[in-house]
């Protein structure tokens, strides 16, 4: 059982359920529910986020495994993980969030409040920064796709993202690479953003990768031409833009007053 074996994992790490909270993203009520075996079927994102600090073989494989509703995860015949397509893709049902990578097919929970209310503000910022300097730069905001590779194995959803080549935008979302792609952590999503897609950016040929950790409040900036990444930063700072050359910064502050709306309340 994938619990125990997390168990298991939890011991030898010497791991505290506050840590495995902490690091994970996931309520320390439900992480302690969950290993004291009160919630004896934890949600299949809460498992994968578990085990994105326990376990990175486990989590991987449970995203690359994952189905809709015990269904072919296309509706049609299901073909194998690194198999997919955009054809395959497009043929999600409407109401499916789902990044295709390299051919395997990722589904993705809606994001919790404070997730929507971060994204939305830091394209706030984007947008208004843009639009004071003129910028021929485009912000967007998920839902949005972006056929990264140009090919027909990969379509991401940045939650926020930046396109300075006109060429790049199309009716259905971008083809190919933004300068500038911001995720914002999720418990479901933190192997992923951190491991896989940060990699997925880099080689596409973006410039800039941002990283937003709302559990422990901070900032992770990749510019991919300086050899020394990721710079760090708080909620306390005013984060440069790279790519503006000076013009643009994110207030995260204010950012910091968005997600306090929404602190507390429950799941």
């Amino acid at each position: 059982m994938d619990i125990e074996k997390l168990k298991e994992k939890k011991r030898a790490l010497g791991y505290t359920n506050e840590d495995v909270a902490r690091l994970s993203g996931v309520p320390l009520g439900t992480v302690q529910k969950v290993f004291a075996g009160v919630t004896k079927n934890p949600r299949r994102e809460t498992v994968i986020a578990l085990a994105g600090v326990l376990d990175q073989d486990m989590a991987e494989g449970l995203q690359k495994t994952e189905t809709h509703d015990g269904k072919d995860i296309n509706g049609f015949k299901q073909k194998k993980q690194g198999e997919y397509t955009i054809e395959d893709y497009y043929q999600l049902p409407d109401d499916v969030r789902a990044e295709l990578i390299d051919g395997v097919i990722y589904l993705m929970t809606a994001p919790l409040s404070e997730h929507q209310l971060a994204a939305g503000e830091i394209y706030h910022q984007l947008k208004s920064c843009a639009e004071e300097h003129e910028m021929s730069c485009i912000p967007a905001i998920a839902p949005f796709d972006v056929q990264l590779d140009k090919d027909e194995k990969t379509m991401l959803q940045p939650d926020v993202m930046i396109a300075c080549d006109e060429e790049l935008m199309q009716r259905r979302g971008i083809y190919g690479a933004p300068e500038f792609v911001l995720e914002v952590l999720s418990p479901s999503t933190r192997s992923k953003d951190q491991v896989i897609k940060l990699k997925k950016y880099q080689e596409a040929g973006c410039e800039e990768y941002w990283i937003v950790d709302i559990e422990n409040r901070r900032v992770l900036v990749y510019l991919f031409k300086d050899e020394n990444w990721p710079d760090i930063y708080s909620f306390d700072d005013r984060v440069p833009v790279g790519i503006s050359e000076g013009l643009c910064e994110i207030d995260f502050t204010k950012v910091e007053k968005e997600i306090a709306r929404v602190q507390g309340i429950k799941e």
